[in-house]
């Protein structure tokens, strides 16, 4: 078995540039599953399977895996139910699937041999035999901008029922990537190929360089038989564990404890930004102590440098919340709808922290608006704000609001980016147990808001988020 220290040392060794293809199979490749069983547990949950379908699925299924028959027949099932459907709806349904369950299957580390191969100018495809619906967004994640895979057939933007052309699935994959390689000139000699299926075989066979990365026990035998390299990656870890359970419930209580502590301490000193400031200096580290998650810092004394600034984090993880605290540790708070005050889960944070509310349905006194935030960091106390809005299913950040912007221009303050990194690996986007593990940070250099204006600030917001996507893209080294 290779290491994957070697393979990337192999990718760094290949001849350099464009020249030299990377193809990628998806499911169990760069993805831990199947996005087919996600796409019909869906359907089974949303009872849009009817008896028939299910029964000719099921017995494709069971000639596929029993009686070696290709995805051929599996395919033409799932495409005949698809009928009459519009193009653009399914569009819409593989986004909803990829956010709520295919994007937390990505292989963390496909991520860096991906890098790898972009590090030494290599052309990246991905070929598979999944349907449009389901791989273009995880290609779309992992900026794969060429795609081969099973096309249904589509006229006046609605499926027929039937497939374009035949599924890509074993020689006819491998037909596939060797007309896209002498498409572009290259060479199958200089190509990499990734599966961890044996029905890759031929896919495999045709290039220079065949990895079996994450393969089942035939590629396996075969890779070995073979002399290809064969490299396993480790699992995402979504699902909670006993042992993580626990120390999340533990960690959650000691935060709670810290907060009573802070409040404790606030009352007798009449200053709730001297509770704020308890809480957020140890509050954190005991929760990430508990959890067994340790964070590395970076350019930690940028969140120092220049305070008050606006503090602006990727968002993927409720974890962010204490690796920010560990950072920014005190005199920070946060902004958050007006309507928040009046949640009474919400509410009690809110009140200890000092939150600045917004009146976000004021947009036509957008600057009216923003002056509760804006009066904290005049008053010395930052801003911390995720530019996104929201979380991302991936470390892939998203568009850029705003508000954060508007806020350091009006209070003249500088932007200070914290770039965090594997929060989403050791707690999923829309889990409540973390897992133990390292989580990296980077913190860059204060962004001066001098000489800024409202005329330019969309160009500021590029070049904010620019410095997000080279830091996340190199990865913590």
């Amino acid at each position: 078995m290779s290491s994957l220290e070697t393979l990337l040392d192999t990718i760094a060794d290949a001849p350099p540039g464009p020249g030299t293809v990377a193809a990628f199979d998806l499911d169990g490749t760069l993805i831990a599953g199947y996005s087919a069983s996600v796409v019909y547990r869906n359907r089974l949950r949303t009872m849009d399977i009817g008896l028939g379908e299910l029964l000719r699925t099921t017995g494709a299924v069971l000639d596929t895996r029993f009686r070696g028959a290709d995805v051929g027949g599996l395919m033409d099932v799932a495409v005949r139910g698809l009928a009459g459907r519009l193009d653009d709806d399914l569009a819409e349904w593989g986004l909803r699937l990829f956010r709520q369950e295919i994007a937390g299957m990505i292989y963390r580390d496909a991520r860096t041999i991906l890098a790898a191969h972009r590090r030494a100018g290599h052309t990246v495809v991905m070929a598979t035999s999944a349907t449009p619906y389901q791989a273009q967004y995880v290609a779309d994640d992992l900026d794969i901008a060429d795609v081969l895979c099973t096309k249904p057939e589509v006229h006046d933007g609605m499926l027929t029922g039937a497939l374009a052309s035949p599924p890509l699935w074993g020689a006819q994959k491998a037909k596939a990537l060797r007309e896209y390689v002498d498409g572009r000139g290259s060479d199958l000699s200089d190509a990499f190929a990734y599966s961890n299926g044996a029905e890759d075989i031929p896919m495999l066979e045709s290039v220079g360089r065949p990895v079996a990365l994450n393969p089942d026990r035939a590629l396996t035998r075969e890779a070995r038989q073979r002399g290809w390299p064969v490299v396993r990656l480790s699992r995402p870890r979504r699902g909670p564990t006993p042992v993580s359970t626990v120390r999340t419930a533990t960690a959650i209580g000691a935060l709670m404890s810290t907060a009573a502590v802070g409040v404790g301490i606030g009352l007798v000193t009449r200053s709730r930004q001297t509770a704020a400031n308890v809480v957020g200096t140890f509050g954190p580290d005991v929760a990430l102590t508990i959890c067994g998650i340790d964070v590395e810092v970076r350019g930690r004394e940028n969140a120092w440098s220049r305070r008050p600034a606006v503090f602006m984090f990727n968002h993927q993880s409720s974890l962010d919340v204490l690796v920010l605290g560990n950072v920014i540790r005190r005199d920070v708070t946060g902004v958050a709808k007006q309507e928040a005050a009046h949640d009474p889960r919400f509410a009690p944070v809110g009140a200890l922290l000092d939150v600045a509310y917004i009146d976000r349905s004021n947009t036509t006194q957008a600057k009216a608006a923003l002056a509760p935030a804006v009066e904290k960091l005049t008053s010395g106390t930052s801003i911390a704000i995720a530019p996104e809005g929201t979380r991302s299913p991936t470390p892939r950040i998203g568009r850029f609001k705003k508000g954060g912007f508007h806020l350091a221009l009006q209070a003249q303050v500088p932007i200070v980016p914290i770039v965090i990194h594997d929060a989403g690996e050791l707690m999923w986007r829309n889990s409540l147990v973390a897992h133990a593990g390292t989580v990296h940070v980077d913190v860059l250099e204060p962004v001066s808001t001098e000489g800024w204006s409202a005329g330019t600030l969309d160009q500021h917001v590029r070049d904010v988020r620019a410095l997000f996507e080279d830091r996340l893209r190199q990865g913590f080294e």
